[in-house]
């Protein structure tokens, strides 16, 4: 089983949107889906770094990381899941990150060279982690040749 983490600044409190991405983390099977929630720091970006920048240090397995951004690649759903699945072959786990109103400061950025984007559109950071979660469950479907796609 492969394993991937989200680290979101902020903590989803609207509690229809959360039986929703609960709904979809049952689904999963093959993946091990843990989100992290870190307190948001009041568009204070480089507190918010700090915090990310622990979460990350505090893995201790080896894992890719790809924040989540409007600039980052953009992918249909069977390409997505390709994607991960690669990554899965390569490393095993995938840390996500949906930062904070501010953004991404640079030592964050400084971890990584992949950015990933649900749209071009921008949405509220709960929107974003909804879609995110059901993508990921779509990414899966498609994998395993389950007709949700469809």
């Amino acid at each position: 089983m492969s394993d991937i983490h989200l680290i979101t600044v902020g903590k989803l409190k609207n509690k229809n949107i959360l039986a929703l991405e609960q709904d979809y983390l049952k689904r999963l099977k093959n993946i091990k889906f843990t989100i992290h929630e870190l307190k948001s720091q009041s568009e204070n970006l480089h507190k918010e770094e700090e915090l990310i920048l622990k979460k990350i240090d505090s893995f201790n397995f080896n894992y890719s990381l790809i924040l989540l951004t409007e600039f980052g690649k953009t992918f249909d759903s069977p390409s997505l899941s390709k994607y991960i699945y690669n990554k899965f072959e390569l490393k095993s786990n995938i840390v996500f990150v949906i930062g904070g109103a501010a953004g991404f400061g640079e030592q964050i950025k400084n971890k990584t060279k992949e950015y990933l984007s649900l749209s071009l559109l921008t949405y509220p950071h709960q929107f974003a982690r909804l879609i995110f979660i059901e993508q990921i469950y779509r990414a899966e479907t498609i994998y395993m040749g389950h007709p949700y796609n469809k």
